[in-house]
């Protein structure tokens, strides 16, 4: 799955504390998520759709 990741919005969690070890997140067009590591921008991020996502979530 290729997405553009270019225009979106990250943001971490307003519980990590502004610490560097964390994830940030993106909604997506498409109702897609996304999640990369904070500490590596421009690294890769995993891309879930919008069930893949609430399974994620609902399993943490």
């Amino acid at each position: 799955m290729s997405v553009d990741l270019s225009g979106a919005h990250w943001f971490k969690s307003s519980r990590s504390g502004g610490k560097e070890d964390c994830l940030e997140a993106a909604f997506l067009p498409g109702d897609m998520v996304g999640i990369r590591d904070s500490k590596n921008p421009t690294g890769p991020a995993l891309i879930f759709d919008a069930a893949d996502w609430d399974a994620f979530i609902a399993s943490i």
